[in-house]
C-alpha cells in the first residue's frame, strides 16, 4: 500500500526507505496528480493520466522513497525515438539526486527500447528543468510557439543516445 506522506511533508527526504522505481498504475494515480499540482500552474488532470495508462505507446513510471510516491516520468516510444511527456519530483524531494536517478532511468529504458534519440519540450520560462535536461546531454533544437494552453512558448530540446 502506498503512503500519503503529504500530512507529514516535514520528515526528511532519507527517511523512510529506499529509492526505487516501478511502473505506473492507476492507484498511483492520486499522488502523481497530488505532485503534478504542486509541481505545475497548469497540471494534467487524473483522467489524462488514466488514458495514457491504456497507450500502447506510452510508458509510465513512479519514483517511490520507502513506500512514498516522490515523482514521476512518462514517455512515449515509437521506432527509435522517445519523447518524455511528463517529469515532476514533489518539491521536497527536489535537489536531492532524485530527479537525476529517474530521468537516468527513463533515458536508459529508451535505450533499452532501442531508441537512438529522446525528445521533449518545456517551457521557456523554466530555466531548473532546462538545466537539469543539460546537465543530460539535451540541446535546443527549436521553439513551438504558443505550445501551453497559457500561450507560453516551450523549447523543444533532444538528446541522441
Amino acid at each position: 500500500m502506498v503512503r500519503n506522506f503529504f500530512k507529514n511533508e516535514t520528515q526528511p527526504a532519507n527517511a523512510g526507505g529506499p529509492f526505487t522505481i516501478q511502473r505506473m498504475h492507476f492507484q498511483h494515480l492520486p499522488y502523481v496528480v497530488a505532485i503534478e499540482k504542486k509541481s505545475f500552474k497548469h497540471p494534467w488532470s487524473y483522467s489524462l493520466f488514466l488514458s495514457e495508462l491504456s497507450n500502447k505507446i506510452a510508458h509510465y513510471f513512479v519514483a517511490f522513497l520507502g513506500n512514498r510516491v516522490i515523482g514521476y516520468v512518462g514517455l512515449w516510444i515509437y521506432l527509435r525515438e522517445a519523447h518524455i511527456t511528463t517529469f515532476a519530483i514533489h518539491p521536497n524531494f527536489r535537489r536531492k539526486g532524485y530527479g537525476t536517478k529517474l530521468m537516468h532511468y527513463a533515458l536508459e529504458f529508451a535505450k533499452s527500447k532501442g531508441c537512438k534519440e529522446v525528445l521533449l519540450e518545456v517551457r521557456v520560462s523554466n530555466k531548473v528543468a532546462q538545466a537539469l535536461y543539460r546537465r543530460f546531454g539535451f540541446s535546443e533544437i527549436g521553439i513551438r510557439k504558443a505550445y501551453y494552453s497559457d500561450g507560453e512558448d516551450a523549447l523543444v530540446m533532444r538528446k541522441n543516445l
